[in-house]
């Protein structure tokens, strides 16, 4: 689906080689934070990919209804996606626009600092956010592993693959921020949680991979998940 809130300089707007030129360029943005959300959008696409593959097919026919889950999730994932990249974008210039506030009275410096403090906070919140949206990938990737066509297996680990460097990327960019945040009892909470998650995903993608690899089909997903 369309963000609707995409501006004129939205990522989702440039082709695969200008993104990749901008990454390249000596400009700060776009940086790890996108970079790591545009590999999780990826990631999300070969979900629904595979999901598309296996819905309408009389040998998935018992997995219909993950597998329409999964092809949603994937399609809502990959958008969300391409949003955090255009918000980490502009948190991480509204941080450095703090950084390069003035500094020559003690007035500018405390006011500096609180707009450091208050804009570290946003540039931490947004690749948390990613890292908690990839652990729903990872979820979704996993709940079709062996209940989907194996003919498109390889895309299904490639996609796990994604969401976990994606996590562990966007975690990166979490920790880095954390010292500037002034309420260290919050980085702290932010911290645990992603350190939570970063291990969550791990753990699904290890799990896709294994089954994946080994061939074997899977019964139903039960209510419950499992």
């Amino acid at each position: 689906m369309e963000d609707r809130d995409a501006g004129p300089n939205s990522f989702r707007d440039l082709t695969l080689a200008q993104f990749v030129g901008r990454l390249a360029s000596a400009e700060p943005v776009p940086g790890g934070g996108s970079a790591a959300a545009v590999a999780a959008s990826i990631g999300a696409a070969l979900l629904t990919m595979v999901a598309s593959l296996s819905i309408g097919r009389e040998k998935f026919a018992e997995h219909a209804a993950t597998l329409e889950a999964a092809q949603g999730a994937g399609r809502a994932l990959s958008d969300r996606f391409l949003t955090l990249a255009d918000q980490d974008a502009a948190a991480f210039a509204t941080y450095a626009a703090a950084l390069r506030r003035p500094r020559a009275t003690d007035g500018e410096r405390v006011e500096r600092s609180r707009a450091i403090a208050a804009a570290a906070v946003t540039a931490t919140e947004i690749p948390a956010a990613c890292v908690e949206a990839c652990l729903d990938l990872a979820y979704a990737l996993e709940s079709i592993a062996g209940r989907s066509n194996p003919n498109a297996s390889s895309d299904l680990v490639v996609g796990a693959l994604l969401a976990d460097a994606a996590a562990q990327a966007a975690a990166a960019n979490v920790m880095i921020n954390l010292p500037a945040v002034a309420d260290q009892g919050w980085a702290g909470e932010t911290s645990a949680r992603v350190v939570e998650v970063l291990a969550a995903v791990g753990d699904l993608a290890r799990q896709t991979r294994e089954t994946v690899g080994s061939g074997h089909p899977r019964p139903p997903l039960r209510p419950d998940g499992r």
